[in-house]
């Protein structure tokens, strides 16, 4: 009882510390794991592990394949989850870059690896790339962690991320289809009947898959299981999609797993998202269960086997050479600079996939008897661990030394998507600056994305903003929603990893209407709240430039924008380009003169054509 009850706590308290130093969770999991297992065994009085996961004789937690048991079925959740992801449309819209990476890349490192694990340590063809295929999946829980506090360009960083989310559960099934094929060879020598048997485990993989998936959407849609039993009803059937698929084709359960958070993630079902957050707290405490239960399970004579030079030759040449030279292939003729490739080249941790279904595969070869399936554990650990090391130690230097280190965020959050957001996004799009609109409204998201913005569907009261590392680049915050508390809270939940170098948020009625009451993140106009820019959006839907000549100009400007509802001040551009953010302070800019331009929203100034630069209007 304690053991149990140790792995959740020491589980859960690897996945704060984790949280709050920004590592990937498999770091503190499996070094927790290795000191209360292996390395136990070496200052505890009778050499045993503090924590046994496979019953000794003596103690232990499961009798017998029990472990391998529960980590069958806690991958398979896990996997499922991942397969929920995965969307066919995020396929389309990464850009020939990650297509390639993912299948390009994926092909180098497998053959590369598969080459190198066979000639380096002797293993078999089958083992070796066995092998290649658990280390070609890196994943966003390691990435995410890693680069979430580097600013970099946002074509590198949305490489990155993309790469993982979507590799994830690519490379599991390329790592199942592996793993099948040995299984149904190991006896039948890769004969006819082997094959017709991989064949089987295809057939009923994809069939109990695709065919349960679909059930599981008629009863959702029709409102047949009610909502509060949703959450367990679906882990139930993917428990016995897992087992009825293993036992009509051995093997195949992980398989149809893949296959059915893949379909039911492509499909229009109203609850998909709660079903994908509640599968995600539950892989949380699976993994901080399963990584603990694993690295325990390794025994020091296991370590023994790669405590040697070997090792590190295959370290080195996976992450100084296959995997940069899987970028430069995938990224030849791409947009991507030298430098980027270099940088995305030696960004690559391997995450929680990976071990996981290492350690499940390698167990199961192992109780077979495969000459060699001892190693899958420890080697595909070893590049775990050294590759989310390597990278979380090093990724900001090395960013800084091939200059791919943004020395100042220029990107735009703005909160909120309503049409004074989309038209104000617009025109800083148009003016080549990288700009995100988040809002918790689906039809806001899907209008901005119409007129090609980059928007998301988020809740600013989630930790989801902070995660996403395509905007590490930003720098600029500005809260335009219609609800004062929610623009205030935004403020302060982001100001730090938003805001460098400014947070602003709309002021609400009661600051309007009390000319001592002037926030210091009051923006655009101290007259001016959400209402009134929504009326002036609506009346006059169009951003316009106006010449300025000098700070008297400005001034006067402004103080006619105060007394004309239907006219708001937002930027001042520079004669570089450069646009400035108009806080409630309005006289906050001193050195103005010919060349500055007013950008300004609704309706024009009624002055001389001749002052009028630009305009750009949004439907």
């Amino acid at each position: 009882m304690i053991e149990l009850a140790g792995i959740v706590i020491l589980g859960i308290i690897a996945q704060w510390v984790a949280w709050r130093f920004k590592l990937p969770a498999i770091l503190p999991l499996i070094l927790i794991g290795l000191l209360v297992g292996p390395f136990a065994t070496l200052f505890t009085e009778d050499g045993s592990k503090l924590i046994e996961p496979i019953w000794n004789g003596r103690k232990g937690l499961f009798p017998g394949e029990g472990l391998y048991y529960f980590v069958s079925l806690a991958i398979s959740v896990i996997l499922f989850e991942g397969g929920l992801t995965l969307k066919r449309s995020e396929i389309r819209n990464v850009g020939p870059v990650i297509t390639k990476l993912i299948t390009v890349g994926s092909l180098v490192t497998f053959f590369g690896a598969g080459l190198s694990a066979h000639y380096i340590f002797g293993l078999s063809w089958q083992i070796s790339f066995l092998f290649s295929s658990l280390i070609i999946v890196t994943g966003p829980t390691v990435i995410t962690p890693i680069l979430r506090n580097i600013p970099l360009k946002k074509d590198v960083s949305a490489v990155l991320k993309w790469e993982g989310i979507l590799i994830d559960p690519i490379g599991a099934l390329v790592a199942v289809l592996i793993f099948e094929f040995i299984s149904v060879g190991e006896d039948q020598a890769y004969t006819m009947t082997a094959l017709i048997e991989f064949g089987k485990i295809l057939l009923f993989g994809f069939t109990f898959g695709f065919t349960f998936a679909h059930g599981l959407a008629f009863t959702i849609k029709k409102n047949l299981i009610p909502h509060y039993l949703l959450n367990v009803v679906s882990l139930s059937v993917v428990l016995l999609v897992f087992v009825e698929s293993d036992i009509f084709a051995h093997e195949s359960g992980l398989l149809a797993v893949v296959v059915m958070g893949m379909v039911l993630g492509n499909m229009d079902l109203p609850n998909i998202k709660e079903l994908l957050y509640f599968k995600e707290s539950l892989s949380v405490l699976l993994i901080s269960i399963l990584f603990i239960l694993l690295a325990a399970n390794i025994n020091m004579a296991d370590l023994a086997l790669i405590y040697n030079w070997n090792t590190v030759i295959l370290f080195a040449i996976v992450v100084f050479l296959i995997r940069p030279l899987a970028v430069f292939i995938s990224a030849a003729g791409s947009n991507l600079k030298f430098n980027e490739k270099l940088f995305i080249g030696w960004v690559g941790p391997r995450g929680i996939v990976a071990a996981g279904i290492a350690s499940l595969f390698g167990s199961k070869l192992v109780l077979r008897g495969e000459s060699g399936a001892e190693f899958i554990t420890p080697l595909v650990f070893i590049i775990v661990l050294g590759t989310v090391l390597l990278n979380a130690t090093t990724a900001r230097f090395f960013a800084k030394i091939v200059g791919v280190f943004l020395t100042k965020s220029e990107g735009i959050v703005i909160i909120g998507a309503s049409k004074v957001s989309r038209l104000i996004g617009h025109y800083l799009k148009q003016n080549n600056r990288h700009v995100v609109l988040v809002d918790n409204n689906d039809t806001n998201i899907n209008k901005a994305k119409k007129i090609g913005l980059e928007a998301f569907t988020a809740n600013i009261f989630s930790d989801s903003l902070t995660d996403n590392i395509e905007l590490n680049d930003v720098g600029y915050l500005m809260a335009l929603t219609g609800n004062s508390d929610i623009n205030k809270f935004a403020i302060k939940k982001f100001e730090k990893e938003f805001g460098e170098n400014g947070s602003f948020r709309l002021v609400d009625t009661d600051e309007m209407n009390d000319p001592e009451n002037n926030p210091k993140e009051g923006l655009f106009s101290h007259t001016d709240d959400f209402i009134k820019l929504s009326e002036a959006a609506r009346k006059y839907p169009a951003i316009h430039e106006i010449a300025l000549d000098n700070h008297k100009h400005y001034m006067d400007l402004i103080d006619i924008t105060k007394t004309d509802e239907d006219i708001i001040p937002i930027f001042l551009k520079t004669p570089d380009g450069e646009l400035k953010i108009i806080s409630s302070y309005s006289d906050q800019f001193k050195d103005i003169k010919k060349g500055y331009k007013l950008v300004y929203l609704g309706k024009m100034f009624d002055i001389d054509e001749t002052a009028l630069k630009t305009e750009v209007a949004v439907n």
